[in-house]
């Protein structure tokens, strides 16, 4: 058996390896195909991997070829595809209705369970030094990409193009504040506003801590078993997942098609070498210095991120990132408080993408920006990008608010939208990779991970 499953390992990539070649040669003309027999060599490769995926068990390997399959479905039967959307929306309705009930529990079980208000004022300071931090990197490290590559130098816009209709204006430091805070709880489950819905859990917690025992326990105990019930609701919803990503990314690829890529193909490159800058030159250093185990690393920010880059949603990895994270040894009350609040504060792909869309917009409108204006939007973007995260493609409207707020002009952004998809896939994934990373040093800063869990964790299902 433990043969046969080599073999069949050993064929999947050398199947994938060929096909992926074959793809690019034929796609840039360098070799000529049967179109017939290469779409039946494509099929015979999903159907390896398929068979794959039943032999490993992980749900991971089963997004991840799914990813595949919803590529492949969208490139031979586009028309189809284009209906697929709602395969995916089921999902991000399903995990819409976990988000509030399973922050509200841990985070005040996690609180009130503990008792340990002292811990919740630490995490709060800590968390957002660490967060302005490592987004500032983000932040230069966008400016950078764009300066080296100049990817919008020598760009033309389409005769027809119009700028985006969104009306947009950059947040201020009081409207940001007050937004914080919730005048209505339910209102704020509406809307999918994670920020209030963490200071109301967070505010309810400190109230469970301070009342009596006979009055804390029962509460205790309610809280206790939703967050299980809400966590065993995850795991039940997440077996649908590889279907909703399938759906999700035919649906892309049958709506844009490849030839979206050629066009803006150096603009997308910069984004997703600046992006894989950040995790290399950032993330990975964090992760080797904390002494975390790599592999198992991998392993726990894998599903999240797979997620979060085939629905380009956070929001939908929200749920898969609170467990992964808390099996892989970070206590239940830091990832509670951390990951939701990472949301509003740590946007390292956002913050990243936002900075390099700035500058790419200006080089098509052949305006020069100093490095002191360059230095002068960072500080923007470090307020405006704010509160975008769980909104898919809301950090459009934060690109035109800051654009306007500088006097730029925002028709380039019309080129932008073209590739937008394909971009909010990448910068959502490094949103959701940081977060879980964040909770991680959290923990090893309040000396609270276990290290041992770490060592010994899996993501069979």
């Amino acid at each position: 058996m433990k043969k046969y499953d080599q073999i069949l390992n050993l064929s999947c990539v050398t199947i994938s390896s060929i096909t992926a070649l074959l793809f690019v040669l034929s796609s840039y003309h360098f070799i000529l195909l049967d179109p017939l027999f290469f779409t039946l060599f494509r099929i015979v490769n999903v159907l390896a991997l398929i068979l794959f995926a039943f032999k490993s068990r992980s749900l991971t390997i089963w997004i991840l070829i799914s990813i595949v399959a919803g590529a492949e479905f969208g490139f031979d039967l586009p028309e189809i595809a284009k209906n697929l959307q709602f395969l995916s929306d089921i999902f991000l309705r399903l995990i819409k209705t976990i988000i509030a009930p399973l922050i509200f529990a841990t985070l005040v079980n996690g609180i009130a369970g503990h008792a340990d208000l002292k811990l919740i004022g630490r995490l709060g300071w800590k968390s957002i030094l660490y967060f302005e931090i490592v987004s500032t990197i983000a932040l230069f490290i966008g400016l950078a990409a764009i300066n080296i590559s100049k990817a919008g130098v020598g760009v033309m816009l389409p005769a027809a193009a119009n700028a985006p209709e969104t009306a947009a204006k950059a947040h201020s430091w009081s409207s940001f504040l007050l937004n914080m805070f919730p005048e209505n709880i339910a209102k704020s489950v509406f809307d999918g506003n994670i920020l209030q819905v963490v200071v109301f859990s967070i505010i309810f917690g400190i109230a469970v801590a301070k009342i009596g025992g006979k009055f804390r326990d029962p509460m205790l105990k309610f809280t206790g078993s939703l967050a299980e019930v809400m966590f065993k609701f995850t795991n039940i919803i997440m077996y649908y997942a590889p279907v909703a990503v399938f759906g999700a990314i035919a649906f892309t690829i049958g709506q844009l098609g490849m030839d979206v890529l050629t066009s803006l193909l150096k603009l997308l490159a910069t984004l997703y070498v600046a992006l894989f800058a950040f995790l290399i030159l950032v993330i990975l250093p964090l992760i080797v210095a904390l002494k975390i185990p790599f592999k198992k690393y991998l392993l726990a920010v894998s599903e999240p991120a797979s997620i979060a880059f085939a629905t380009a949603n956070s929001e939908s990895a929200l749920p898969a990132a609170l467990e992964s994270m808390e099996r892989f040894g970070v206590p239940r009350e830091i990832v509670a408080f951390v990951i939701p609040t990472g949301y509003s504060f740590n946007l390292d792909g956002t913050t990243l993408y936002l900075s390099l869309a700035c500058v790419f917009v200006a080089q098509v409108a052949g305006i020069d920006l100093s490095i002191s204006q360059q230095l002068a939007m960072c500080l923007v973007l470090m307020l405006t990008s704010k509160g975008v995260a769980g909104v898919s493609r809301a950090s459009l409207v934060v690109l035109l608010g800051t654009l306007s707020s500088f006097g730029l002009p925002t028709t380039p952004v019309f080129l932008i939208l073209g590739i937008d998809v394909l971009m909010d896939m990448a910068r959502t994934t490094v949103n959701v990779i940081g977060n879980c990373t964040a909770t991680i040093v959290m923990a090893k800063w309040e000396n609270a991970f276990d290290q041992q869990k770490a060592e010994h964790f899996t993501n069979e299902i």
